[in-house]
């Protein structure tokens, strides 16, 4: 069991569509909540960005632990979600950017028996550190179709 090619792209590259999708648009916008209740675009960069750092730390757990299990996540319990909301939208962006650097060089790096490792999800079971990296991308994906959709909006 390897990385397929096709996470491994989206793992390297997706994360870098937000700035096409974004381009254009004001930091008062990036920052204004265009659905009442709903997320801005802002929060949503800043949940992307505090995310990268549970699912890094789930990565670590299902290396060390045999088969953990994980609360499902919410970012209105993560402190870091309130402490990068203090930050400007470049900074978040920055460390988006960079901390996928990271993540994606130690998960490359990750031999064959590690990607076998299981960790157990409260929605989804029971999966191994391939489905777990597939879900984070897959999550990230609808983060930025929500992105998409909110800008166009101002468009």
């Amino acid at each position: 069991m390897q990385i397929q090619s096709s996470i491994t792209t989206r793992l390297e590259y997706q994360h870098k569509s937000l700035l096409d999708l974004i381009e254009g648009l004001s930091d008062e916008q990036v920052r204004r909540q265009v659905i009442l209740g709903k997320w801005s675009i802002f929060e949503t960069i800043v949940h992307l960005a505090t995310y990268q750092h549970t699912f890094m730390s789930r990565v670590d757990e299902i290396l060390k632990k045999d088969q953990p299990s994980f609360e499902r996540y919410t970012a209105e319990t993560d402190p870091l979600f309130y402490d990068y909301c203090m930050k400007s939208t470049r900074e978040i962006i920055q460390e988006l950017m960079s901390e996928r650097k990271i993540l994606a060089t130690r998960l490359l790096a990750l031999k064959e028996a590690q990607l076998k490792r299981t960790g157990h999800h409260p929605v989804f079971g029971t999966m191994t550190l391939i489905q777990w990296i597939q879900f984070f991308l897959l999550h990230e994906a609808h983060h930025l179709f929500t992105i998409f959709k909110l800008a166009a909006s101002f468009r």
